[in-house]
């Protein structure tokens, strides 16, 4: 089972990859329509179209990163750089640490970063002024933001010291998640809170997209939900109660043009 696991992702197509990007948003966008768990009046198609050209921008940042990533995947391997290559383990536990770790830096660690370094946040606002936040908006970051997830994806590749099959099973894992749990869906409340010990769900998610502090600067995580809880950042709220959008921007419904200007346009938003 594992090494059918290492195989496939060791030699993954890319058009494979991206029919698990384009699968997950269509199964997700379609189970939204049948079990919401918030009632949102919004144009579900120009909603997606928005989210879609910034889901198009991070496929090509990500394009652009991959050679970068797969040459410190393999300089990691070769070198014997990195936590996996350092110290033996089973395979088993080398995917779990392995996530673990790529989840940690690649994605809870530039998240939270995003959030209090004021520059960066400046382009992470694009992802927050969603005001109906559903699976779509699970890719929607400017450009330059994808650029900062890249780089710190690299960076976790060569902490890890993560071989290539994990990285990619690593990338499609953190891309379904995402999707997960940005999704408007109703999960049995046995099952939200169960799950949400071991991942990040969409209840637990959905909160971090409250229109106020400090609940925003709250569930940053990704994939494991771990992670919230052993840095504090972890909060609940009630789906009812919560508000999508972001407080601080003006225009509320920007159309793609304001959108990529938010970095630098001052009159859209003001200082936290």
């Amino acid at each position: 089972m594992i090494g059918s696991i290492i195989t496939f992702f060791e030699d993954i197509p890319s058009w494979q990859r991206t029919a698990i990007l384009a699968g997950g948003l269509l199964l997700f966008w379609i189970l939204e329509g049948a079990v919401p768990i918030l009632r949102m009046k919004y144009n579900r198609t120009r909603h997606l179209g928005v989210n879609v050209f910034f889901t198009v921008t991070t496929l090509i940042v990500n394009l652009l990163f991959a050679a970068v990533i797969v040459l410190a995947s393999d300089w990691s391997v070769k070198s014997g750089f990195g936590l996996l290559q350092m110290i033996a383990m089973p395979v088993a536990l080398q995917i779990l640490i392995g996530l673990l770790l790529l989840d940690l830096i690649g994605a809870y660690l530039i998240h939270w970063i995003e959030h209090k370094v004021y520059w960066m946040w400046r382009f992470h606002v694009v992802h927050h002024t969603d005001m109906h936040v559903d699976t779509t908006t699970a890719l929607r970051h400017h450009p330059g933001e994808s650029v900062f997830r890249a780089v710190f994806t690299t960076l976790a590749v060569l902490v890890a010291g993560a071989p290539i099959w994990l990285v990619m099973l690593y990338q499609s894992l953190s891309a379904f998640s995402s999707q997960f749990n940005h999704a408007n869906l109703r999960l049995p409340a046995w099952v939200e809170r169960y799950l949400s010990f071991v991942i990040v769900t969409p209840g637990m998610h959905r909160v971090h997209h409250h229109l106020h502090q400090p609940f925003t600067d709250t569930n940053y995580g990704n994939i494991f939900s771990i992670w919230d809880r052993v840095f504090g950042t972890f909060a609940k709220l009630k789906a009812k109660d919560i508000v999508f959008g972001l407080d601080v921007y003006h225009k509320r419904d920007g159309n793609l043009g304001d959108l990529l200007k938010v970095p630098v346009d001052g009159e859209s938003y003001k200082r936290r």
